[in-house]
């Protein structure tokens, strides 16, 4: 009866280890897959509302890559949010160079988090050109 406790009890150390080693040891995904995902998820179940692009802007990041930011403001429930997207990896959808202070866009926004939206993603745009 000892012995099969004893087991037992080694199991499930061993299990537990396991299991504490392999959350601990995981991969993060890249920032540009957790943005991808981002998007597709908000492309899914996002609402969407009127915005006005602000103004776009070439930073470069801690890694010493360019980005370019799409910066607008939209409206949701009487709040006013301002936000920005990398367009990086999105620019074979929109043309940069007609994106203007004022152009009006759509905003796709997660109706739980409003703060959480986008003005591109693969498949949707809501820039208005």
């Amino acid at each position: 009866m000892i012995s099969l406790r004893l087991y037992t009890l080694a199991l499930g150390t061993i299990g537990l280890a396991v299991a504490s080693y392999a959350l601990l040891h995981r991969k993060s995904k890249p920032a540009n897959e957790v943005e991808h995902e981002r998007r597709i998820w908000l492309n899914t179940v996002g609402r969407i509302t009127d915005g006005t692009v602000i103004d776009v802007q070439e930073i470069t990041m801690e890694t010493n890559r360019p980005a370019t930011m799409l910066i607008y403001q939209y409206d949701v429930a009487g709040v006013s949010y301002e936000a920005s997207q990398d367009v990086t990896y999105l620019r074979q959808w929109i043309n940069l160079h007609s994106c203007r202070l004022g152009l009006l866009t759509s905003v796709k926004y997660d109706s739980r988090n409003p703060g959480n939206s986008m003005v591109i993603a693969e498949g949707w745009m809501g820039l208005r050109q």
